[in-house]
């Protein structure tokens, strides 16, 4: 039995949630049925009309883009530019194209986790972690029933924190009700004040799961009305958030890494401050456009920042601190497509799936 498009889209968004990406974003299917059968994904890093032919002669009807190819909405389709002719292209030959942008650049093991993954990085971390993306969730329950219910949040997904899962703290005490006549208690006689030893019990929950781990918290509840609180947390989430940075195995000396550097990366040409008389060992990486990045680079204490779309004047905000590197916004996040195959081949293994040959960088260099 086959799949469904959606099915492919929802394992997507499960590992690198809608809700994570900003606010310009547009990660989501923009054209394409979820419910229309699946013939085969292709992966690439733009969606373009030749991306799209390319789908159709390999008889494949979902692409799956990190870039969206409609960022603002259309008032038209008349074939204009070749936003347009993409998306009419597409509907024509019902073809699927999914986004997943920003919100798989801000996973922990997503766009930058790549490229440190290439460049062979040691004990990476997020540079900027995201905020208010986190609630508490406190709530009481019998003491014979915690485990029954603390069992079915946590595999809905709370008391997630880093590497570390079925996190909860909790206290005992007494709680005490009286059921109306108008109730149907599990515990105790309408009308007649109970007692027992209940468990209040805390836990982290991500903020898109909250709806899901709330359900479930009702659902697995013995009492017909679950005593519960939710607190919005200002906590940074450390598994999400922009750019990444990493540690080489050994110090290099500054052009031995950018030689390494346009190994790795299997670049042209670098674009860089000034040669700094310093061995480099902390790196910090930013597929795309990553200049927002600077401070926290700067804070971190890394020797070089890797990021893309640099304009000329920012390069003199390094200040001497750190070397800057332009490597070209397709050169910094073309192996996203690799990252997409090797996901999707992992859970859906038994579908067609193909890494788009069509070079779609709209830059060359001589």
């Amino acid at each position: 039995m086959g799949y469904k498009i959606g099915e492919l889209i929802s394992w997507l968004e499960s590992f690198a949630p809608p809700a994570y990406q900003e606010s310009y974003d547009n990660a989501t299917l923009i054209t394409g049925d979820r419910n229309a059968a699946l013939t085969g994904v292709v992966c690439t890093l733009d969606c373009t009309e030749e991306v799209v032919d390319e789908a159709i002669s390999l008889g494949a009807n979902l692409i799956v883009a990190h870039h969206p190819i409609v960022f603002r909405g259309l008032k038209s389709f008349t074939g204009r530019n070749y936003v347009e002719r993409t998306v009419i292209k597409a509907i024509k030959n019902d073809i699927a194209i999914f986004a997943i942008h920003t919100n798989l650049d801000h996973v922990a093991n997503g766009v930058n986790k790549r490229i440190s993954n290439r460049l062979n990085l040691q004990n990476t971390k997020i540079l900027q972690p995201k905020k208010q993306l986190l609630s508490k969730l406190e709530f009481f329950v019998p003491t014979k029933d915690k485990n029954q219910v603390l069992s079915a949040i946590f595999k809905a997904g709370a008391g997630k924190i880093g590497e570390y899962s079925d996190c909860s703290f909790q206290s005992t005490g007494t709680g005490t009700f009286t059921p109306s006549q108008n109730a149907n208690p599990a515990i105790g006689e309408k009308g007649k004040p109970e007692s027992l030893e209940e468990v209040k019990a805390e836990v982290l929950v991500s903020n898109h799961l909250l709806g899901k781990v709330l359900s479930t918290l009702k659902n697995s509840h013995p009492y017909e009305e679950v005593a519960y609180y939710v607190s919005s947390l200002e906590n940074e989430n450390q598994e999400v958030g922009a750019g990444m940075i990493g540690e080489l195995h050994e110090e290099m000396d500054p052009t031995d890494f950018l030689d390494y550097l346009k190994d790795k990366m299997e670049l042209k040409v670098i674009k860089h401050t000034a040669i700094l008389e310093r061995k480099i060992k902390k790196v910090a990486v930013c597929g795309g456009a990553g200049i927002f990045l600077l401070n926290d680079a700067k804070r971190a204490k890394a020797d070089v920042f890797i990021t893309s779309d640099v304009k000329y004047h920012e390069f003199f905000d390094t200040e001497g601190r750190l070397i800057l590197c332009d490597i070209g916004h397709y050169e910094s996040e073309i192996f996203t497509k690799e990252l997409l195959g090797e996901l999707l081949s992992q859970n859906f293994p038994n579908i067609a799936l193909y890494l788009t040959k069509v070079v779609t960088n709209p830059t060359s260099y001589r």
